[in-house]
């Protein structure tokens, strides 16, 4: 790229140069769901070397029983890896919630069976629970109990991700009666989307409640806030949750979270776009909107954002990712993401430590090509003047670390919270923060250009200079 300075984008994205070296560092996190394929300790280590930054458990799957055997696992990989790099490891644990979703039940060959619904051919949908575990390519169970009064003839059923399409012809007792309209092969326990139907699913489910106290239980960093449509479902989500300092990450993925998103956004941690469900609740092709618009609003305030749903889909049974893939994953990095997430690409393919490193390869390329001043400028701009002496203090830094090159910003923090407002001005150089506190240091995952170091020694932080000096002989390098 040239070095002479750009005054429009235009020029910007001109001067790009594909022989130009990617990052060294990688400053947009992982997020990576744990499954069948990855959730032996083994490949756990490799998946933290690979550069996972943070872990996700589907609720939508799995006993409690299940789950507490994952995070042992999940804690072993980082007690592990944390001895053969001489540190710890802070690698945060987040549930996903069901939420107020719909699914099918499980097939009858059990959980990881599948059936092929060919198109035309007719397909019994049920709400009877005796098929919950026995569904077949001609009966499905669905866990909605109202589906057959939302419902009308002519409606579809779109299920998983709307890969598998189902007209509704005829509505009886708890039965309704389809043809399929694109077929496909059908697992267990996949999603159902009913694309203009009013649902009148409860805010908080009863497992919901469960699944949040577990996770209060097991001390998990972060809860996934599955199909949030306004504030009041994330206060009482918080309200579960109690004083246990867990993060709420609000998904938005149907039409009235769009709708809603300022309030939301106000009101949580940080979001998550599922862009799977949203794109069976809004058009398809207006999801890219979707995406940026919130993307953006969570950049102006400086809450974490992370993209989700087939950034690496082909991936799942082979071993490089397509173009568009490839494309799509830069552009989430040059829009603003925080952090990108893998799904069943490391949950039930074939190739979960590949996945990993081809994100990161991929967010480091994309993160070269920002246009770091614009954004710098854009984001300093949104604050109204007076601004306070936290604020002025933290878009100074990064100022003066831009303009003197450096390396690294170094931050000590109890709460995490200095780190974060580093982050809301996206730096070019990762911000190391120094805490006491492991699950900070864990939680500070979420946000852009942060690199947590948690500090365990016996010497206090009244001296920076020798925190300073600790910082840069600690094996520093992050995975990935």
């Amino acid at each position: 790229m040239s070095t002479q300075p750009k005054t429009n984008l235009l020029d910007y994205i001109s001067s790009l140069d594909i022989t130009a070296k990617p990052k060294y560092l990688r400053l947009t996190g992982i997020v990576c769901t744990i499954g069948p394929a990855c959730q032996k300790v083994e490949i756990l280590e490799k998946m933290l070397e690979a550069g996972m930054n943070v872990a996700r458990l589907n609720f939508s799957h799995g006993t409690h029983e299940y789950h507490v055997d994952l995070i042992k696992n999940i804690r072993t990989a980082v007690d592990n890896y944390s001895k053969r790099i001489g540190r710890y490891c802070p690698l945060a644990i987040a549930i996903d919630t069901k939420g107020s979703e719909i699914r099918t039940g499980v097939l009858e060959g059990g959980i990881s069976a599948e059936v092929v619904l060919e198109k035309g051919s007719k397909v019994t949908v049920t709400t009877d629970e005796k098929y919950a575990k026995k569904c077949t390519k001609s009966v499905i169970y669905v866990d909605y109990k109202n589906i057959t009064k939302v419902q009308k003839p002519g409606n579809q059923i779109f299920i998983d991700d709307g890969l598998i399409t189902l007209n509704c012809e005829k509505i009886q007792g708890s039965e309704i009666t389809c043809s399929v309209a694109n077929g496909g092969k059908l697992g267990s326990s996949k999603g159902v989307n009913l694309p203009g139907v009013e649902k009148d699913l409860p805010t908080v489910s009863e497992k919901d409640k469960k699944d949040l106290k577990f996770a209060v239980e097991q001390n998990v960093d972060c809860v996934f806030a599955s199909f949030t449509r306004n504030a009041e479902e994330v206060r009482q989500i918080r309200s579960i949750l109690g004083d246990s300092n867990i993060r709420v990450i609000a998904k938005i993925e149907n039409t009235q979270g769009v709708k809603n998103m300022d309030e939301i956004i106000e009101a949580a941690d940080g979001i998550l776009i599922d862009r799977g469900d949203l794109g069976m609740e809004i058009s398809f092709q207006k999801v890219f909107l979707a995406q940026k618009a919130i993307i953006a609003r969570c950049n102006k305030v400086g809450k974490p954002i992370i993209i989700a749903t087939h950034l690496l889909e082909s991936m799942v049974d082979k071993p490089r990712p397509t173009r568009a893939e490839s494309s799509d994953v830069a552009n989430a990095v040059l829009d603003g993401a925080d952090c990108v997430m893998l799904a069943g690409e490391t949950a039930k393919g074939l190739y979960p430590v590949e996945c990993v490193e081809t994100m990161a390869l991929i967010c480091k390329e994309a993160e070269a090509a920002v246009w770091q001043k614009q954004l710098f400028n854009d984001l300093k701009s949104q604050p109204k003047v007076p601004l306070d002496i936290v604020q002025t203090t933290a878009i100074s830094t990064v100022e003066a670390s831009m303009n003197s090159l450096a390396t690294a910003i170094i931050v000590v923090t109890k709460t995490g919270k200095s780190a974060q407002l580093l982050s809301k001005y996206k730096p070019k150089c990762p911000i190391i923060a120094v805490t006491r506190n492991a699950q900070v240091a864990r939680q500070l995952h979420l946000f852009r250009a942060i690199m947590p170091l948690y500090f365990d020694g016996l010497c206090d932080f009244k001296g920076e200079g020798d925190c300073y000096v600790w910082v840069l002989q600690a094996k520093a390098q992050p995975s990935g």
